[in-house]
């Protein structure tokens, strides 16, 4: 059922009003956070109370009542400010007009993603449950330590005082306090060790709807972007980089580009060649003007077409094992009925709508990095072994960033190392640059979601159970060579290259998961869903094909194999009694509904898509219906807001997108060529949260990966047709 949402909260002020009330932070404040190391953590308060901020702080409140949550990850557009801000406002009991946020330091001993280990990221929709407890008690002793300068102020216990909106009260005396007139008191005392939590039935932010801390400032043009960033005397540098990934600069000619007005200087780096101007305009005419001759020795030369028909041959051997339950191979060669299905997938861009930039100050004994930075620690510690300096010298600020999807979470920090490579080559002369990729650097600039070729094989009974699955994946690893490889490639196995197959939730009782890792001379990287943005797919459409098969309704062959996952069974309940499905009353003709579930992030998201298909063919999708099962609703409108731009985000992939080839060379370029999906495609989406006291689970990324198949499986059941070639616009994609 869908969750009740409620009407509380407050417009927020300005980023701008609150910088400047943050720059200006009064004399006494309270700080609170922890230090977590492996499965102990220390409570800390601030060292000094004139600090205004402290090691290993969450939360500060000054003396005027503003009460400042740190945030240790990067606010996308995913909610993350707002979610971070109220799970400690809630247990702080805050008054929510009087809450601010702003960016942690880049420190991986005080902010580390707790989901990551030693880093401080943000990614695989960890912000909220990563923060979750940890959140929880910073505020909950922030006001025990209130209420007991409360108590001592008035000398009476401190169980007879409650709290509410950001103030203490004692009913029997009728005195009040606001939290701004006790800080000064509470940061003389000890934290408390232990602190009870809230219960969810006592949550009065937490589950209820109230306005984004981000949202005010977004809508007034008062955010601040890395876009937005400038300095007097500021330089934008416009990098040219190889044609084709791998190759190398031989040799270039700055003579042209350096007479174009604005441009003040052309510098070689490790990624190519640096064009500098007094600003963006100056720097894009100069790059266009420069001649460079590129080394394309080790250049990936190959087409895309080369590259799956090699992936094809690949499938056709065992690769390594995944997951081995029984014996697959015998189950389905001894089958009643047999089933096989190929599928193909795409190289994938990230195309964030603020494409990647960052400004540096780099003198020669210090940095400084303005950017909607997504791996804070890495990116800090890459940006000090390129300008020689220890991690500790370099500051990153980070700011809004317009979008990710994963492009900004990079092991090699590639954007933020030729920011600086940029700024060295400058002579780290302390006045900034800015870096600014353009809407082509970013499509033609790689670390692409790789792409992916999947063969799966089933067997029935004759009766139509499943007693045999085996299924093959052939692609490139986006770990090998980053700081996650260490744990998460076991055995020739990149996790995020089987997720969402390796645990496959259906009970059949013969499964073989394989994986062949390629190597491809292009740059890839996660993107948003991960490996469920392919696996999902493959599983959801072949499923489907089972149900067939066996002559049973595609919904009720599904619910029928989860009996042992009661929570994606109860989504996939949810989504379909939602949506009206009766297999006893199918859709008219030329219109077809098709279903899809998936865990990704410990979530669990079904959708039931129903389409329309015109004489000339033309698909149009016409509803979504979505149930999601993320734990507890920090905000319900931001985890329904996630749903529906993860349908409208995995919509446009399925339909338009691809990253394609052509003699090593991307083809697109910009929106034109890489298709996305247009406004008027986007579909009535109905989202229907479960109810649940379970931890939160992520919402950034899951409602991506059951879109495509489900409405890949509308599309058959409107036209008889399945899609094994992704995007569905291609040439060879559908056939009967």
């Amino acid at each position: 059922m869908t969750i009740e949402l409620d009407n509380r909260g407050s417009v927020q002020p300005s980023r701008r009003t609150f910088l400047k009330a943050a720059g200006a932070a009064a004399a006494v404040s309270l700080t609170i956070g922890f230090e977590w190391a492996g499965l102990g953590r220390r409570a800390l308060a601030a060292t000094a109370p004139a600090a205004g901020f402290a090691p290993n702080a969450f939360l500060r409140i000054t003396p005027d009542g503003v009460v400042t949550v740190i945030a240790k990850h990067v606010e996308l557009g995913q909610g993350a400010y707002t979610g971070i801000a109220t799970i400690v406002a809630e247990e702080l009991d805050a008054d929510w007009s009087s809450v601010r946020v702003e960016s942690a330091p880049a420190d991986a001993k005080r902010y580390a993603n707790l989901a990551f280990g030693t880093m401080q990221g943000t990614g695989g929709s960890s912000a909220m449950s990563n923060s979750w407890q940890q959140l929880r008690e910073a505020g909950g002793k922030a006001r025990a330590m209130l209420v007991s300068a409360a108590a001592a102020r008035w000398k009476v216990p401190a169980s007879e005082l409650t709290t509410a909106n950001g103030v203490v009260t004692h009913a029997k005396s009728g005195n009040t306090a606001a939290y701004g007139t006790l800080v000064a008191d509470a940061s003389k005392l000890p934290v408390p060790d232990k602190v009870v939590l809230k219960q969810p039935a006592d949550f009065k932010l937490i589950g209820h709807r109230i306005p984004r801390v981000d949202a005010s400032a977004k809508s007034n043009g008062t955010a601040h972007f890395t876009l937005d960033t400038t300095f007097p005397g500021m330089r934008v540098a416009l990098l040219q980089r190889p044609p084709r990934f791998g190759a190398t600069v031989k040799s270039f000619d700055a003579t042209a580009a350096k007479a174009v007005p604005g441009v003040v200087s052309v510098v070689q780096v490790p990624g190519g060649i640096a064009v500098v101007g007094t600003g963006f305009w100056a720097a894009k005419q100069g790059r266009d003007a420069l001649k460079v001759e590129w080394d394309e020795t080790n250049a990936e030369k190959r087409g895309s077409d080369e590259i799956m028909r090699e992936y094809r041959q690949l499938a056709a051997k065992p690769g390594a094992s995944a997951r081995k339950d029984g014996d697959a191979d015998a189950a389905i060669a001894g089958a009643a009925r047999k089933i096989s299905a190929t599928y193909e997938f795409p190289y994938l861009a990230h195309a964030p709508m603020e494409p990647l930039d960052a400004v540096v100050r780099l003198t020669k004994d210090s940095c400084e990095i303005w950017a909607g930075d997504q791996f804070q620690t890495v990116d800090q510690g890459n940006a000090a072994k390129v300008a020689g300096l220890k991690p500790e010298q370099v500051q990153i600020h980070t700011l809004y960033a317009g979008g990710s999807f994963g492009r900004r979470a990079n092991a090699w920090s590639d954007y933020v190392v030729e920011a600086v490579s940029i700024a060295k080559a400058l002579g780290a002369d302390g006045k900034p640059v800015k870096l600014q990729w353009t809407r082509e650097d970013d499509i033609q600039g790689g670390f692409y979601r790789p792409m992916y070729f999947h063969k799966l094989d089933a067997g029935l009974t004759a009766d139509g159970r499943l007693v045999g699955w085996r299924h093959r994946i052939v692609g490139q690893s986006i770990l090998a060579g980053t700081p996650f490889e260490a744990f998460m490639v076991k055995n020739g196995i990149d996790a995020t290259s089987v997720e969402g197959a390796a645990n496959l939730p259906y009970a059949v009782p013969n499964v073989s998961v394989e994986l062949t890792t390629t190597k491809v001379g292009l740059p890839v990287l996660w993107w948003r869903v991960v490996g469920s943005s392919h696996t999902a797919y493959a599983v959801e459409a072949f499923i489907d094909e089972a149900a067939h098969a066996a002559g049973k309704d595609p919904y009720l062959f599904r619910r029928d194999l989860l009996a042992k996952e009661p929570r994606m069974r109860a989504v996939l309940e949810l989504a379909a009694q939602k949506a009206g499905w009766d297999p006893a009353k199918p859709l008219p003709e030329g219109r077809g509904r098709g279903i899809a579930v998936a865990e990704a992030f410990k979530s669990y998201v079904a959708q039931v898509a129903e389409v329309s298909v015109d004489a000339d063919g033309k698909v149009k999708v016409e509803r979504v219906v979505c149930a999601v099962d993320c734990g507890i609703a920090i905000n319900p409108d931001i985890v329904a807001a996630q749903m529906e731009g993860g349908i409208g985000f995995g919509l446009g992939a399925a339909m338009h997108s691809a990253i394609t080839l052509k003699d090593g060379r991307v083809e697109q370029r910009n929106f034109d060529g890489y298709h996305v999906l247009r406004i008027a495609e986007m579909p009535k989406v109905d989202v229907h949260i479960v109810p649940s006291a379970e931890a939160p689970t992520g919402v950034g990324e899951p409602g991506v990966a059951p879109i495509g198949p489900a409405v890949a499986n509308a599309i058959f059941a409107a036209t008889g047709k399945r899609h094994y070639v992704l995007p569905f616009d291609s040439g060879d994609s559908a056939k009967a």
